[in-house]
């Protein structure tokens, strides 16, 4: 079962891309194909489906081990070293995986904590026992401060209350082969240590062991995943440009862009797929918002759940400003038939609906926004799923990621830095009195004129 890609609507709309105009662009999307094959053996989160066995065995060994003595797996994380796992919890897992009773589970249950809100950390100790929990902390440079600062509180509590030779049996290191403090912190302890390879950023990092142990842990079958995941690499390497899905995707965004539309909408109808709106978010985000040469680039991407935001931000996508493209996420077969039952058959307002199916009514919510989009004249695809399963999910994974390389490609920018984001983190490492980090603090302290009623 293969996913499928319509972008028949960023065609046929009134203020959308002509045919001409994309075909015109082949030359360039062909360029952008070859300049990605040849950074290959740079960009190795591509090779993640064909070159893990080892490491696969080994954390599925490790998540029969975590499944058979906790009761809780908590990940220490941020970015990607969380929304990934998450998105994939949700969506291959049951919706409420956490509530169900352990002989309905298919592991213990699972947070992610990717905040440092105090009230958060001091919640989740509220619910967990130091005892049958098992923590992963996830950071490939090892300086993260968040995740640093969460892996300090764990320590802390389980050097406390079980000495520091039991630190082993329940903190799990996923961080860089050779470099980063975490590298070292795990050696001392003799943590059990999974490795970010080079060459995997965080935000492409799904398909290694930052999101394959969560992911095993919770019973989801990581090998269907790299299944996928590999097909889907193998479609978007096409030289036939209109058969090559995620280049595609990536020449219809970037010649949308250019049209002025620099908002992103993606619009799961499907609660599974719900937090893969958040991982797409970052992705793209941090892939594609660059500077260069005095131009800005990007493509601001917004989150939306079917049926849910038909009510909250379809309006702004039918009557508001050409700046947005839509990208629908569709799900041909559910894994749940549930059925609308007959009542209040004396009113036709209502009873309409009865005799169908929730599958129906959701399909039909879908097409008729699709349709309301499109008649509007605003860009809008679609993303089909057969079904929701480990190997359709593994290939929206690889489809997103090398869309996004693509149009990094053809956007001529740098996919894989964040100095943004550095900004940010070096500025934190100041505020805290991290050494070295002085003169970073000045520059905040010179901006004293703020205005505030």
């Amino acid at each position: 079962m293969t996913i499928r890609f319509d972008y028949t609507n960023m065609l046929a709309v009134e203020n959308g891309i002509t045919e001409d105009e994309l075909k015109a662009r082949f030359p360039r999307a062909k360029t952008a194909l070859m300049s990605l094959r040849a950074k290959r053996d740079q960009i190795r989160w591509r090779d993640l489906p064909y070159n893990q066995d080892e490491v696969v065995k080994k954390i599925l060994e490790v998540a029969e081990d975590v499944r058979k003595r906790a009761e809780s797996f908590v990940v220490l994380g941020i970015g990607g070293s969380a929304l990934g796992p998450i998105a994939v919890q949700q969506a291959l897992n049951h919706p409420r995986y956490n509530e169900l009773p352990r002989e309905k589970r298919n592991g213990p249950k699972l947070y992610v904590e990717d905040n440092v809100d105090p009230e958060r950390m001091a919640a989740l100790m509220d619910v967990i026992d130091p005892e049958t929990t098992v923590f992963n902390v996830i950071t490939k440079s090892g300086s993260t401060s968040e995740t640093m600062a969460q892996l300090l509180i764990v320590t802390r509590m389980l050097v406390d209350l079980y000495g520091k030779e039991h630190l082993k049996d329940r903190l799990i290191a996923t961080t860089d082969k050779e470099k980063g403090n975490l590298v070292g912190i795990a050696k001392e302890y003799g943590l059990t240590t999974f490795v970010v390879p080079d060459g995997v950023g965080g935000r492409f990092s799904e398909l290694c062991p930052v999101g394959l142990l969560p992911a095993a842990v919770c019973g989801i079958d990581v090998v269907a995943m790299l299944k996928g995941a590999a097909e889907m690499d193998a479609l978007s390497d096409s030289e036939h440009i209109a058969d090559n899905p995620a280049l595609m995707y990536a020449l219809l965004e970037t010649i949308a862009m250019e049209k002025g539309a620099n908002i992103g909408v993606l619009m799961p109808y499907a609660d599974s797929l719900k937090y893969f709106a958040d991982w797409y978010a970052q992705l793209w985000a941090e892939s594609l918002g660059k500077k260069k040469d005095g131009k800005r680039f990007g493509q601001t991407p917004v989150k939306a759940l079917g049926v849910t935001d038909q009510h909250s931000q379809v309006q702004l996508y039918t009557d508001g400003p050409f700046d947005k493209t839509v990208t629908f996420l569709g799900v041909d077969e559910y894994r749940t038939t549930f059925n609308i039952p007959h009542a209040f058959d004396e009113n036709p307002n209502v009873a309409f609906l009865s005799g169908h199916t929730l599958n129906e009514l959701i399909q039909a919510e879908r097409r008729a926004t699709e349709h309301a989009v499109t008649v509007s004249g605003h860009m809008n695809k679609t993303i089909m799923l057969p079904e929701v399963n480990a190997n359709t999910i593994g290939q929206l994974i690889m489809f997103f990621e090398l869309a996004t390389a693509y149009a990094g490609e053809l956007l001529a920018i740098n996919a894989y830095d964040q100095p943004g984001v550095e900004e940010g983190k070096n500025m934190t490492y100041a505020l805290l009195g991290k050494k070295g980090y002085e003169a970073k603090l000045s520059e905040m302290k010179e901006n004293t004129d703020r205005k505030v009623i």
